[in-house]
């Protein structure tokens, strides 16, 4: 049976799951690292973080210099800016302002769309997604995730998936390039699946990678939106744009999909002047996005390198990040020796044992993780 949920009931319940599925990514030594005064931002000093997808290398000079600007008028709640960033948004695709809503960065908006599709059904997706927000219909206990059976090859299955969609469906949850995975699915498969799908149900299609891609405006199903389907984007300022602490992202939607989702905290709640000045000031800055997708290619060569040198393997990569095959070895005793070396990445996914996923940040720490696998692996053995 689906409950109603209360705007502050939603509130309170989301940031409770998601700090801490947040907190259940890190050992008791690195939270002992967050209470310590200094330093106050940011990794501690000689430690390479690369436990949260983060893109080190912004804000953008762009970026820094609006949310100075910004921040002298952080006295006024954001009206103008959210109203900037929506049209900058509807405009680059060809969409109204109705079609865009914004939030804490794509994790309130993607939480909303799970509240929303909980109402009338259960929401389905692969066996291994970034599940956190979608988890929060079960904490609450208004909804369920039914997932696909496992794949060797960890690939999403859209054949499956499609024939998995039953009356008690009400949303299927792709996340494209796939998170831990880096997978990306082929986009004329993607897109013909989305077009299938959502004359059974909506599709909510989390994109939060799609401009690490190398050709993102091929890899997003944006466009079927304004074609009048029933799928939902998800896309966040955290990624490319490296604004992971100023928490912006937005869903793209049919307008009355939009309405439903806002009744959930999104649109201006919980933004800040400096994150949407940030935003705005980043959102084609593509000189910028090019140089952090050039680091990124650099980086997981660097990586791809040291795990094969290492005997290991890892899956197709197209994101910011890496899942690292170990054979045999455990991913949390993994994760626990690499922090003794100074090197945070993350543990055990689900049931994934021996799958290792590690973040592409400044080449400094890659390298560190890259000299560390060795001597990791020689005390696991």
């Amino acid at each position: 049976m689906h409950k109603s949920l209360s705007r502050r009931l939603f509130l309170q319940g989301t940031t409770a799951a998601l700090s801490t599925a947040a907190i259940g990514g890190m050992s008791a030594a690195s939270a002992k690292e967050i209470s310590r005064p200094a330093p106050l931002y940011g990794p501690p000093p000689g430690i390479a973080k690369l436990n949260a997808n983060e893109n080190p290398y912004g804000p953008s000079p762009k970026a820094l210099k609006a949310m100075m600007e910004a921040s002298q008028k952080g006295a006024y709640y954001v009206y103008d800016s959210v109203a900037r960033l929506k049209a900058m948004i509807a405009e680059r695709h060809g969409l109204t302002p109705d079609h865009v809503t914004l939030g804490s960065g794509s994790s309130a908006g993607l939480a909303a769309a799970a509240i929303v599709a909980a109402q009338s059904g259960n929401i389905l997706g692969p066996d291994l997604f970034w599940d956190t927000t979608s988890r929060v219909v079960e904490v609450q206990n208004i909804g369920e995730i039914k997932r696909l059976p496992k794949l060797d090859s960890l690939a999403i299955d859209l054949d499956a998936m499609y024939n998995a969609i039953d009356d008690t469906i009400s949303m299927v949850q792709v996340t494209n390039p796939n998170n831990p995975t880096g997978m990306l699915i082929d986009p004329v498969a993607m897109r013909n699946f989305c077009i299938k799908a959502s004359k059974k149900c909506t599709v909510l299609a989390d994109e939060a990678y799609n401009e690490l891609t190398d050709d993102s405006d091929a890899n997003t199903v944006i466009p079927l939106i304004k074609d009048g389907h029933d799928i939902i984007v998800a896309r966040t300022f955290s990624k490319i744009y490296g604004l992971a602490g100023m928490r912006v992202g937005y869903l793209i939607a049919q307008p009355e999909k939009i309405q439903e989702m806002e009744r959930y905290g999104l649109g201006w709640y919980g933004l800040n002047q400096a994150g949407l000045a940030a935003a705005i000031a980043s959102y084609e800055d593509h000189q910028f996005m090019d140089y952090c997708r050039s680091k990124v290619k650099e980086a997981r060569e660097m990586v791809y390198a040291a795990i094969k040198e290492n005997g290991l393997s890892a899956l197709p990569s197209v994101t910011n990040f890496i899942f690292v095959n170990l054979g045999d070895l455990n991913a949390e005793t993994f994760r626990t020796e690499m922090e003794k070396e100074g090197v945070l990445i993350r543990g055990i996914y689900r049931d994934y044992t021996n799958w290792s996923r590690v973040s592409m940040g400044h080449l400094e720490d890659v390298q560190k993780y890259t000299s560390a696998i060795p001597k990791v692996l020689l005390r696991m053995s």
